[in-house]
């Protein structure tokens, strides 16, 4: 019988689980250290929601701390408790000396201010990265002063398994607090040359044409289609979307018969993101002036 040619490989699923598994070991030998010295790292997550998700998620970090050796506690904001609650509460977190990181969990019930909780966030303490004075610090390429937010960290982790970013053309899907808005400026101050796009640009084709890396996060489940990236292109899919049939990104998987790289969803950036965040405890003590908490 006549030999057929090998199927053409597909695109290389960049996974996040292997660097999440390196970080874990790091941040848990760290932390045993710095117990070791009478400063077990100390988190808190304040749930201010009655989405059983966002409780669940809060109580998975809690378990994953347990096994890096971190202590993590939720606060969470009984019905009917309102902002200046919510706010004495973050406050008071704040002001601990004992408590060396706090997690505000988003997204917060329609009764309360996301803003103005956020504000009361000690930004030494905000391991999310949320408050306008570390995206401020990150923004003015003084990201080293900084806790970044651990998903745009996660990105350009992944996107550097690829290759450096220095002068390299990239684009950005999305402008939203949690992702878009501190990606961007942390890619430029790692010299890549960025293209900002959102749910609005007119012809998102022609606008990603150029870029060599495509990061996603819009919030909009299947909004990166097969014909919009080209050959040779790595997405990177920060898109964390519920559906009736689990969780799926802003890349419609399609593309992966198209690009070069790609993040799946689940499976890419998530799991180093929850890795992330204990990192930024460490860092944050570090910030506090903790001894023996900087790398």
């Amino acid at each position: 019988m006549p030999s057929h040619p090998p199927d053409p490989p597909g695109a290389v699923p960049i996974k996040g689980a292997p660097l999440a598994a390196e970080l874990k070991a790091d941040i848990a030998a760290r932390a045993e250290r710095l117990t070791a010295g009478g400063h077990q790292p100390v988190m808190v997550a304040v749930v201010g929601s009655s989405d059983g998700a966002v409780r669940s998620y809060a109580e998975s970090k809690a378990r994953a701390a347990a096994k890096l050796g971190i202590a993590l506690r939720l606060v969470e904001m009984e019905d009917g408790t309102d902002q200046a609650s919510l706010e004495h509460v973050l406050t008071g977190l704040s002001e601990d000396p004992a408590i060396h990181g706090i997690m505000l969990e988003l997204p917060l019930d329609a009764r309360f201010d996301e803003n103005r909780a956020i504000a009361c966030l000690d930004p030494a303490k905000d391991v999310d990265g949320l408050t306008p004075i570390n995206l401020g610090l990150i923004a003015a390429g003084r990201e080293a002063e900084a806790l970044a937010p651990a998903t745009p960290l996660a990105c350009i982790r992944l996107a550097e398994t690829q290759g450096a970013l220095r002068g390299r053309p990239v684009a950005v899907i999305g402008r939203g607090r949690t992702v878009g808005r501190a990606l961007i400026p942390m890619l430029i101050n790692r010299d890549a040359t960025v293209t900002v796009c959102h749910t609005r640009t007119r012809d998102l084709g022609a606008a990603l044409a150029a870029a060599e890396i495509v990061f996603v996060a819009a919030g909009r489940p299947g909004l990166l289609t097969a014909s919009l990236v080209r050959p040779g292109q790595i997405v990177i899919d920060a898109g964390i979307n519920p559906t009736e049939t689990g969780i799926v990104g802003d890349a419609d998987p399609a593309i992966a018969a198209v690009v070069q790289a790609f993040t799946p969803v689940p499976g890419g950036v998530g799991p180093l993101t929850s890795t992330l965040i204990f990192d930024n405890l460490l860092r944050a003590m570090a910030l506090q002036g903790i001894p023996g908490a900087a790398p």
